[in-house]
């Protein structure tokens, strides 16, 4: 199954001229790109004439939606952080009722990796480039980034306070080590190579008894 762009949501009053929607179709267009290429290239990689080729424009062109480069990355890898917390929100929300701490930690493992391998290049463009970009770019991608920790910090603690999590795990320690694994599959998987859902099912299985008592 080949990955889809996510784009970000751009909303457009009824009073906006063609030219205005034009204009915001060719932003998310360079994005798209942009994404594209970071998720691929890497922060040192991406050039804005491998962005202007996949998104069909003059290099130039780029310039008159964003001022720089580092405009641009920062952008995406705000996207898909935000685009990730946004769909992991969402799946939780679907949960049945009465799913327990630990079967919410398994879909939010599900959720992540689908968004981050098979659903969106901006998430996987931020993930793959969190350490690479200068601090600055960056700024804006650590305050969802603790939006987005403040998620599974909640997880693991609800885990915690029903007794599914083993007794000599420290809370941080244990959902750092969750989220560096799931991060950590933009680095080796390939498609074609493992299918998606036995990633999945590999994952949740193996947090699943790293963090559950023994009988």
């Amino acid at each position: 199954m080949a990955k889809t762009s996510r784009s970000p949501v751009l909303a457009t009053a009824d009073s906006r001229k063609d030219l205005d929607k034009k204009s915001a179709r060719t932003r998310v267009r360079i994005l798209d790109a942009a994404a594209r290429v970071l998720s691929t290239k890497g922060y040192g990689g991406l050039r804005l004439s491998d962005v202007a080729e996949v998104a069909e424009l003059q290099a130039p062109a780029i310039y008159y939606y964003f001022p720089s480069r580092e405009d641009l990355i920062e952008e995406v890898m705000w996207v898909g952080l935000a685009d990730m917390r946004a769909h992991l929100v969402a799946e939780l929300d679907k949960a049945p009722d009465d799913s327990t701490a630990m079967d919410c930690i398994l879909i939010a493992v599900e959720a992540h990796l689908r968004h981050e391998l098979e659903i969106s290049d901006y998430t996987t463009a931020a993930i793959r480039n969190s350490g690479q970009v200068p601090d600055k770019i960056r700024e804006r991608q650590q305050v969802e980034e603790k939006k987005y920790g403040a998620i599974w910090r909640g997880l693991v603690v609800r885990a915690a306070e029903e007794g599914q999590l083993r007794e000599d795990l420290d809370l941080y320690v244990a959902q750092m080590l969750i989220m560096g694994t799931v991060n950590w599959a933009a680095e080796w998987w390939q498609p074609g190579r493992v299918a998606m859902d036995r990633v999945v099912a590999n994952a949740q299985s193996f947090i699943r008894h790293a963090l559950a008592p023994t009988d």
